[in-house]
């Protein structure tokens, strides 16, 4: 071996160690910021709660009004925190396989695919039972994610992002307005349906969020071990064929996994926008496109938007609160803006 390449080999092995050490730095960055925003939703709120109040409560005491406090919102900020982590990994996984830079569960009409099928089954159905919420919002997500896929895929030049962004948004507006005329006949459910479609986490009981955690972690182990399959397919569709992988069922598998975490986050949370949308993207500055990094970064990133979030919505207008589907919207609107901009778009 020449003196050139063993100095090219060093140069390549010191990138990947610098690397490795950013990646890991960033890793605990996130993870102290996670702590800390979860020690922040307990304690946030209209009634103050002291460290006492939290190690009482988590001791199964509840004697005091700041015990039963923490008790309220121990459910609520477990719920952000897997909402968030569910929803940015399933924005993740649904930009690696459609090669979409514009995917997310809300422009795609996913997430409303998913709140129309739970109104129907709700208004027209009786439906009442969380499992049968659940199941009902995982079918509209896939029929919905099925639905737009194929729109999207129409016309010269295949699924480009543009026509998928156009195709979802289209799909969007028309299933919200469908929600409204099945709704509206129905004033006996309409309160709480529209509470619901705004998104949040707030009223959060262990009842509540206990029926969704196994739909939630199949979702997760599906989408995490689907990393590998989807940095085989960001090379395109001939190379990762070539590389042995089944691309039709490695597509099938990812997206599989992005509907379960979507659909189960909707039946418990409503439908919450640009989480996935905004995180992937930071999270691609800061550790690369990797995605055996990429997908846990995702879930941790989204985890700590929808903490704080929350946090903020209780804040800014305390006594009362904003729900977190407000604030995402509000926050991830100027972002996809910039997002389209920055990709300069075309539709092929």
């Amino acid at each position: 071996m020449t003196a050139g390449s063993l100095q090219a080999t060093a140069k390549v092995a010191h990138r990947a160690a610098s690397s490795a050490r950013s990646r890991g730095l960033w890793l605990a960055l996130l993870a102290a910021a996670l702590a800390v925003l979860a020690v922040l939703s307990v304690t946030t709120g209209t009634r103050a709660v002291a460290w006492a109040d939290i190690a009482a409560a988590l001791g199964g005491a509840q004697e005091t009004i700041g015990q039963s406090a923490v008790a309220l919102r121990l459910p609520r900020t477990g719920l952000a925190l897997l909402a968030g982590a569910a929803l940015s990994l399933a924005g993740a996984i649904m930009q690696g396989v459609t090669r979409n830079p514009l995917a997310d569960p809300g422009i795609l009409g996913v997430n409303m695919g998913a709140s129309l099928a739970v109104v129907i089954g709700v208004a027209w159905f009786g439906m009442a039972s969380a499992q049968a919420t659940i199941w009902t919002a995982i079918t509209g997500a896939a029929g919905a994610a099925l639905f737009v896929y194929t729109i999207g895929s129409l016309g010269r030049g295949g699924a480009t992002p543009l026509k998928l962004a156009l195709a979802g948004a289209a799909t969007s507006v028309a299933f919200s307005s469908l929600v409204i005329a099945v709704v509206l006949p129905r004033g006996d459910i309409a309160g709480g349906i529209q509470a619901w479609q705004i998104g949040g986490v707030g009223g959060a009981t262990g009842d509540r969020v206990l029926p969704v955690l196994p739909f939630l972690v199949i979702g997760f182990a599906i989408s995490l071990l689907s990393a590998r399959k989807l940095n085989s397919l960001a090379l395109g569709d001939d190379v990762a064929a070539g590389l042995g992988e089944h691309v039709a069922a490695a597509r099938a598998v990812a997206a599989f996994g992005a509907i379960l975490l979507c659909g189960a986050t909707t039946a418990v949370c409503g439908p919450i926008g640009f989480v996935g949308l905004m995180v992937p993207h930071l999270c691609r500055l800061l550790i690369g496109v990797d995605h055996r990094w990429l997908l846990p970064f995702s879930a941790l990133g989204g985890a700590c938007l929808l903490l704080a979030a929350d946090i903020l919505g209780r804040i800014i207008a305390r006594p009362g609160e904003i729900d977190v589907g407000i604030i995402t919207a509000l926050v991830g609107a100027p972002f996809f803006i910039w997002i389209v901009r920055r990709q300069r778009v075309r539709d092929l």
